[in-house]
């Protein structure tokens, strides 16, 4: 399950693994719902991937909150419908 863990660095400039958990679409962009590995509490992190020249894709922190409540919406509504079946 490696393909599933990224790696990020913090402010400080510490590296931080991070289990993909799943990702999504919210008004036609794909972003990833992360959690840190070292951290033991139910706080996961939200990134909008976005593909760079050259196929490479980079993650980057959603810093608008209206982006942040909509995609937030999608993984509620996504996890709903996966505990109905």
């Amino acid at each position: 399950m490696e393909e599933n863990i990224v790696t990020l660095v913090d402010e400080e400039g510490n590296e931080v693994k991070f289990e993909v958990i799943m990702t999504l679409e919210a008004q036609e962009k794909e972003y990833a719902i992360l959690m840190p590995l070292e951290d033991n509490g139910e706080e996961a992190y939200i990134f909008r991937i976005e593909e760079q020249e050259g196929g490479e894709y980079s993650i980057i922190p959603i810093e608008n909150d209206e982006e942040y409540e909509n995609v937030v919406a999608v993984y509620e509504t996504l996890m709903q419908e996966e505990g109905l079946e």
